[in-house]
C-alpha cells in the first residue's frame, strides 16, 4: 500500500495512476486497510488525485474514496473534498462515470449528517439531475437527497432551492 501511495505521488502517467487507484480502491475493502491507507496518508494523495485532468483518474479517485468513506475516521479526512466533489459532479458530463462516482462518494459521505451542510450549495444541481439524468443518475441523486432529507436542518435548503 505505501509503495502505490508513493507511485501515486512520483508518476504522471494517466496509465499507472489509474491502475494504482484501482488497486488502492480494492485494497479498501478490507477495514484494516482503510487504516493503514489513512496513516500512510493515502487519502490526502488520493483525493489530490482529484484535480487530474484525465477523467478516467479522476473517477477512479473517487471510487476509491467511496470505498475508504466507510471508515468513520477517514470521512473525517474526505470531508475536506465535498466541496470539490460537489463541483466535480455539477461540471462532469451528465451521466458520465466520473458523476455517477461522485454521487457514490456524497452518498456515503451523506449516511451521518455531520458533512451535509459542505452540500447546501449543490441542491439544485442535484435536483436539475434528477430531471435531465438518466435512470442511473436519478437513482443515485435520489440517495444523496434522501440522506439529506432526514436531518431537518436541511428541510428549508431542500424546499427553497432554486431549480
Amino acid at each position: 500500500l505505501q509503495k502505490l501511495i508513493h507511485l501515486l505521488q512520483a508518476t504522471d502517467d494517466p496509465l499507472i495512476q489509474e491502475q494504482a487507484l484501482i488497486t488502492l480502491s480494492n485494497s479498501a475493502a478490507f477495514s484494516v486497510n482503510q487504516d493503514i491507507i489513512r496513516n500512510l496518508d493515502g487519502l490526502s494523495v488520493i483525493g489530490g488525485m482529484l484535480s487530474n485532468s484525465v477523467p478516467k483518474v479522476k473517477e477512479k479517485a473517487l471510487n476509491a474514496l467511496n470505498n475508504l468513506s466507510m471508515n468513520i475516521k477517514n470521512q473525517e479526512e474526505i470531508q475536506v473534498f465535498i466541496t470539490q466533489v460537489c463541483k466535480t459532479v455539477e461540471s462532469a458530463p451528465l451521466n458520465s462515470d466520473v458523476q455517477l462516482a461522485g454521487l457514490r462518494l456524497l452518498t456515503n459521505i451523506s449516511v451521518t449528517s455531520d458533512y451535509h451542510q459542505k452540500m447546501i450549495n449543490s441542491i439544485p444541481c442535484f435536483l436539475r439531475l434528477l430531471s435531465e439524468g438518466t435512470e442511473r443518475t436519478q437513482i443515485q441523486v435520489l440517495k444523496v437527497l434522501v440522506n439529506l432529507s432526514a436531518n431537518p436542518a436541511m428541510t428549508r435548503h431542500l424546499l427553497r432551492a432554486q431549480v
